[in-house]
C-alpha cells in the first residue's frame, strides 16, 4: 500500500490534529459509493481497479485509524502484542506506519472470554487482533463491503450499515400478520457461527479481491490462550473488524437455497420467507406480539 495525497495533504504529513475528517470521510463515502454502483452494473474491471484505489486511499487509512483508536469500544483493549495508540501523535505516526510499502504479516489474536447477555453462566470467546491488524482489517472492509452489500439479499439485516435490529423485528411483523398465507415460523440458531466458517467457501467466495492474502492470514492467524498458540483450521475471530462481514459473505445465498422468490418489486412470494439477523438476537412472535429471543440468528 503506498501513500496518496487526498485528504491530509502532503504524503507523510501526520498532523493529526488538522486533520479535515470531513474530506476524508467524503472522499471514502464517494469510493464506497463507486464501488457499488460499478459492483451493480457488474463492471468487475472497474470493482476491482476502484477498490485498489481504496486501500491506497489516505482518507481510507485515516478514517480507519480514527474508528479503531478512537471510536470503536474496543479502542482501549489491546492485542498480543499489547500496544494502544491514545494520542493524536501515535495516531499519526500509525497512519505513516500503513502508508508504506511492506509485507504485512498478520499476528494471533487474542483469546478472551466475555459473559453471555443471556446466561452470564456461560462465555463467549473473543478473539482480539492487534490494533495494526484491526486497522488493516477497517481498511480492507471499506474496499470489500460496498461489493458486497449490492449482492446481499434483502433478508438479511444484522452487521450491515444502514440496517438494524428493529428493521428485522418490522419485517417479521409484517410477515406474521394473521392475514399473510405464511402460517408457520420457524426460528434457528446457527450454534458457533463465528467459529466454524468454511475458510476455504469464504476466501473461494470472494475471489481476486485486493487484501485478499491479509483476508487470508486474518483467518489462518490462530490465538494465544494462557501463553500458548493454537490454530484456527476454521472460523474467523469473533472480535475482529472483518469478521461480521465475512459471516454475513458465508450466509450469503440462504434465500436461494430454502426456495425463497420474490416479484419484480423484490417482495416475497409463495409460502416461504427468510429475515436473518446475523447477531445475538432476533423477534419471535408469541401470544399475538413480537418479542426479542436472545441468540437467534436465523427466522
Amino acid at each position: 500500500m503506498q501513500s496518496t495525497s487526498d485528504a491530509n495533504g502532503p504524503a507523510g504529513r501526520s498532523d493529526w490534529d488538522r486533520t479535515d475528517w470531513r474530506k476524508a470521510n467524503r472522499v471514502v463515502t464517494n469510493l464506497r459509493q463507486r464501488i457499488f454502483k460499478a459492483a451493480r452494473a457488474n463492471d468487475h474491471r472497474k470493482v476491482r481497479s476502484l477498490q485498489k484505489l481504496m486501500l491506497r486511499s489516505r482518507s481510507n487509512i485515516l478514517m480507519s485509524v480514527r474508528r479503531v483508536t478512537q471510536v470503536n469500544a474496543g479502542r482501549n483493549t489491546p492485542g498480543v502484542d499489547k500496544v494502544l495508540v491514545k494520542t493524536p501523535a501515535a495516531r499519526g505516526k500509525l497512519v505513516d506506519l500503513l502508508a508504506t510499502l511492506q509485507p504485512w504479516r498478520a499476528s494471533p489474536v487474542r483469546r478472551v472470554y466475555i459473559p453471555k447477555k443471556t446466561d452470564s453462566n456461560k462465555r463467549r470467546p473473543l478473539g482480539i487482533p492487534t490494533i495494526l491488524d484491526r486497522c488493516l482489517q477497517a481498511m480492507v472492509k471499506n474496499a470489500l463491503e460496498p461489493e458486497w452489500e449490492a449482492r446481499f439479499e434483502g433478508s438479511s439485516y444484522g452487521f450491515r450499515p444502514g440496517r438494524s435490529p428493529h428493521d428485522a423485528i418490522g419485517k417479521i411483523y409484517n410477515l406474521a400478520r394473521p392475514n399473510m398465507r405464511k402460517k408457520i415460523a420457524v426460528d434457528a440458531d446457527i450454534k458457533g457461527a463465528f467459529d466454524n466458517i468454511c475458510q476455504d467457501f469464504i476466501l473461494k467466495a470472494i475471489g481476486d479481491v485486493p487484501g485478499r492474502a491479509l483476508i487470508e492470514q486474518w483467518l489462518q492467524a490462530g490465538y494465544l490462550k494462557d501463553g500458548r498458540y493454537h490454530d484456527t483450521p476454521t472460523g474467523t475471530p469473533q472480535g475482529g473488524v472483518i469478521s461480521p462481514l465475512l459471516l454475513n459473505i458465508a450466509l450469503h445465498g440462504m434465500e436461494a437455497a430454502l426456495g425463497v422468490t420474490h416479484d419484480t418489486r423484490g417482495k416475497s412470494i409463495g409460502k416461504r420467507a427468510v429475515v436473518r439477523y446475523a447477531d445475538d438476537c432476533a423477534p419471535r412472535r408469541r401470544r399475538g406480539r413480537l418479542q426479542e429471543r436472545p441468540q437467534c440468528h436465523a427466522a
